[in-house]
């Protein structure tokens, strides 16, 4: 994570943002005792996709295990009775 002072985020916004967005990479900002993280929207969605997934009971380990499961094992979309 890169850490910068406020001052030079105002001075560098469009460039910080910018970077922030293409590398996904979180960046701190820091002004006297507080801190920030300025993080791309593309991300933070993730995170809370995330987040909402884990929170129901079970949805963990059936993600584990489907990532266990060869891909020849797989049902293909046809199969699938949706």
């Amino acid at each position: 994570m890169n850490v910068i002072g406020v001052d030079e985020a105002q001075k560098r916004l469009d460039a910080v943002i910018k970077n922030s967005v293409e590398s996904h990479t979180p960046v701190i900002i820091t002004a006297n005792e507080s801190q920030v993280v300025l993080i791309a929207l593309e991300d933070w969605n993730a995170i809370q996709e995330t987040l909402y997934l884990l929170q129901i009971p079970g949805m963990r380990e059936d993600i584990l295990e489907g990532m266990r499961t060869p891909i020849e094992e797989c049902a293909t979309k046809e199969e699938l009775d949706w």
